[in-house]
């Protein structure tokens, strides 16, 4: 398959008549998949409405199919055709974060979606992308769009249409580069059918941010216990992985560079993720700073593209330093958590 490249400027004035994105649109509308930006990272999109068009999002991305997709939409209205409630919870925290990186899981109304996006479950996550290029898609379509993050299953996401590329091309049928992504980790996602919202998922949005907006908030047991089966989409299986092994380590520099030291003497090639204010305190084979710990934002937007860089520097091992789990960090740490798969060296024990 020959994957078609669209470049847009975001800027542009009635992006929804833009060739590009008419063109764009079309294939979807044809029940092709095509990878869109958001403002947290692209996404592969398919008419949610058509399994034929699920079924090429599964394959391209070879993710198994029991794993629900987020429903993204251009207007509230949409959700009339889908959804069976919205709770008041829920139009309090549309009202304040729509459209943005909040994921909201509610009622599902049959008839509608494709069963296969929402894995057969009696609910639906949605929602409104916060980037020009991705509503316009959406608008110009007239349909509900099934995207997870485009990229292979287990890969870290892309931020960038060049990620999509090096993980998809010849796979899809066509990329809007609309520049790199902004938040640069997923969306939150909240269970709004509950009395009290839930965190499926940790993201752009904080904890604090939410519970601003509609007090009590709670988060899915899951989250904490790796043992429990996590109910959010994209949370299932392995994510964000590099292709060497990510040892995430709670301990100061000196204490990294004594694991660094150990594996290269046993003639491997080590990386090391830190930040910008101690990139310099270590001596490894590759060292890339994520952003700056004084600014977790920084490292939530470029975490990503580090990850994919140890792929380009050919390391053996990745030994990574860890965050506060507060205001974005909970989102930083539950994708390093995730790409690592080990138990955090220094809380669990040596390797």
């Amino acid at each position: 398959m020959k994957t078609k490249m669209w470049t847009v400027d975001k800027s542009v004035g009635n992006l929804v008549t833009y060739p590009q994105i008419t063109q764009a649109a079309e294939m979807l509308k044809q029940n092709e998949v095509v990878a869109l930006p958001t403002e947290t990272v692209y996404g592969l999109g398919g008419n949610a409405e058509s399994d034929d068009a699920v079924e090429k999002i599964f394959s391209a991305k070879g993710r198994p199919g029991d794993n629900p997709l987020i429903i993204h939409i251009a207007d509230e209205k949409q959700l009339e055709g889908f959804v069976a409630e919205v709770p008041e919870q829920a139009r309090k925290l549309m009202k304040a974060f729509w459209p943005g990186p909040l994921t909201l899981v509610l009622e599902k109304k049959e008839g509608r979606l494709s069963e296969l996006a929402t894995a057969g479950l009696a609910t639906v996550a949605v929602r409104m992308p916060d980037h020009p290029v991705a509503l316009a898609v959406i608008e110009a379509t007239g349909l509900p769009i099934a995207a997870p993050s485009a990229n292979l299953s287990g890969r870290p996401s892309p931020t960038t249409a060049r990620h999509v590329a090096d993980d998809l091309e010849g796979r899809i049928a066509g990329i809007v580069d609309g520049g790199p992504t902004g938040v640069g980790v997923e969306s939150t996602v909240v269970d709004c059918t509950a009395e009290v919202p839930v965190i499926l998922r940790p993201g752009g949005v904080t904890r604090e941010q939410l519970e601003e907006v509609v007090g009590e908030v709670s988060a899915d047991p899951a989250l904490a216990d790796p043992e429990q089966a996590p109910k959010s989409p994209g949370m299932k299986y392995r994510h964000y992985a590099p292709n060497a092994p990510l040892y995430l380590v709670d301990g100061n520099a000196a204490e990294i560079q004594e694991l660094v030291n150990e594996k290269r003497a046993q003639g491997l090639k080590v990386g090391v993720m830190t930040t910008e204010e101690n990139a310099g305190r270590y001596k490894a084979d590759s060292i890339f700073a994520c952003g700056r710990r004084s600014e977790p934002e920084s490292v939530a937007e470029n975490l990503y593209d580090t990850l994919r860089a140890f792929n380009e520097s050919s390391v053996d091992i990745i030994f990574g330093e860890v965050f506060e789990e507060t205001g974005v960090g909970a989102a930083i740490m539950n994708r390093l958590t995730k790409a690592s798969g080990f138990p955090v060296i220094g809380r669990e024990g040596r390797m």
